[in-house]
């Protein structure tokens, strides 16, 4: 039996950035896949760089993005002003919609803007229920419920008010009035960084910090005692004193053989299938929101328009409910219909496929619920008396950033280095 003091499950971005700032040889990485990054691995193929999906870094803190990119050697990390839009029709009108509800036909701004002043006034319930209060049944009905029931492939009157925490773009009938006349549209991500390289570069660079001999590829972590610290992989036994996973909450409670209501953890899945053409297209958008029910992806994303190349190159993102398994999805079908309709809304005109790639996240987003939020911090802070530690997206199952992965592995870090 090996023992070691810090096991950590996944070598994802949080599994890697907890590694790097501990500092500490006395650690064990075990990655169940061939390769490191999690969902932050990047493709290349036939001339295209391609993510899993589209991972731009929004820095708040100039110290991390100074740390990562420092480690980058020579790699050109473009600084990109955010242009992002939403097809309506014939055009393609600014985010977020509720601001810019005045770039819509006449007849259709006339409507979200009445129903924005004479919206009902009271507490919400749900997130559904926030969205109608909070903009109207216009602006709700037009944008934000078809294209959020896209994306997390559910009910939104299952999930919290705070669903998206600060990711959502709010704004009062004062912001959306001013915005008729002085445009902001900033949010959280009004600026971004991306390596020429790909997001994979983001996991490099936190590898530099990491002892190679004390990462195990392709081992995957099968139990684990939580009464004996013994975690059992496909290829031995590890005992230790911390054990830090990044994998899904609901996976680790299982593993645990914590009695828990499966019902309370639910996510999607999303499709995403890059596509690489043989010319450009057009329009200068980094991304395109799609909220249309009869399009099947919710999201467009143009990597050539970051990068400046003359060749379309796309991510497209779809939405599908957890089901069992990928295998209940057909991938052939989901890209016929989605070349189609990238032809009839516009983004693919005669441009000819030249190089394409798929990959299904599951899970995608998880999805927060009144009964997630009571239930997760109880269980994390059981498993954290037991040296059992869970962070991350999946690990905390919360919304968050690939930079609040870091400065939450951090603070872990710190804390048992302590």
């Amino acid at each position: 039996m090996d023992a070691v003091r810090h096991l950590v499950v996944g070598a994802g971005i949080s599994g890697l950035a907890f590694a790097d700032w501990l500092g500490d040889d006395d650690c064990l990485i075990c990655e169940a896949e061939p390769e490191v990054g999690g969902y932050c691995r990047t493709i290349r193929r036939d001339g295209f760089t391609w993510d899993f999906s589209g991972h731009f870094f929004h820095f708040k803190d100039p110290e991390i993005e100074r740390y990562l990119v420092s480690r980058m050697g020579a790699e050109e990390v473009l600084r990109v002003e955010r242009r992002s839009g939403i097809h309506w029709g014939d055009r393609v009108i600014d985010f977020p919609f509720q601001k810019n509800i005045h770039q819509l036909p006449k007849a259709e701004f006339v409507e979200c803007l009445v129903d924005l002043y004479f919206r009902e006034e009271r507490e919400p319930k749900t997130f559904l229920d926030m969205l109608y209060l909070r903009f109207g049944k216009g602006i709700a009905d037009r944008f934000l419920v078809p294209y959020n029931e896209k994306v997390y492939a559910t009910d939104l009157d299952r999930l919290d008010v705070d669903a998206m925490g600060r990711f959502f773009p709010h704004a009062d009938v004062s912001d959306i009035i001013r915005n008729f006349s002085r445009a902001d549209n900033r949010g959280y991500n009004a600026t971004f960084t991306y390596p020429r390289g790909g997001a994979i570069q983001y996991v490099r660079a936190l590898m530099t910090g990491v002892n190679e001999r004390r990462l195990s590829l392709g081992e995957r972590v099968i139990s684990v005692d939580p009464a004996t610290r013994i975690a059992r992989t496909e290829l031995r036994e590890v005992r230790f004193e911390h054990l830090v996973s990044t994998m899904p909450f609901s996976k680790l409670l299982a593993m645990c053989g914590i009695d828990h209501d499966r019902e309370i953890y639910d996510w999607n899945r999303v499709v995403v299938f890059n596509l690489g053409f043989d010319r450009k297209g057009q329009g200068d958008h980094h991304w395109v929101y799609f909220p249309q029910r009869d399009l099947v992806f919710y999201r467009v994303g143009f990597y050539d328009n970051i990068f400046g190349d003359d060749r379309m190159s796309l991510y497209v993102e779809i939405g599908r409910g957890k089901g069992g398994d990928s295998g209940d999805l057909d991938l052939d079908d989901l890209e016929r219909q989605t070349l189609e309709d990238l032809a009839r809304c516009g983004v693919v005109t005669d441009q000819k496929l030249v190089a394409s790639h798929r990959v299904v996240l599951d899970p995608a987003y998880v999805h927060i619920t009144r009964r997630s939020l009571a239930d997760v911090p109880g269980k994390k802070a059981a498993l954290e008396s037991l040296g059992i530690h869970s962070i991350g997206r999946y690990g905390s199952w919360t919304y968050c950033s690939i930079e609040d992965n870091i400065v939450e592995a951090r603070a872990l870090a710190d804390r048992l280095r302590g």
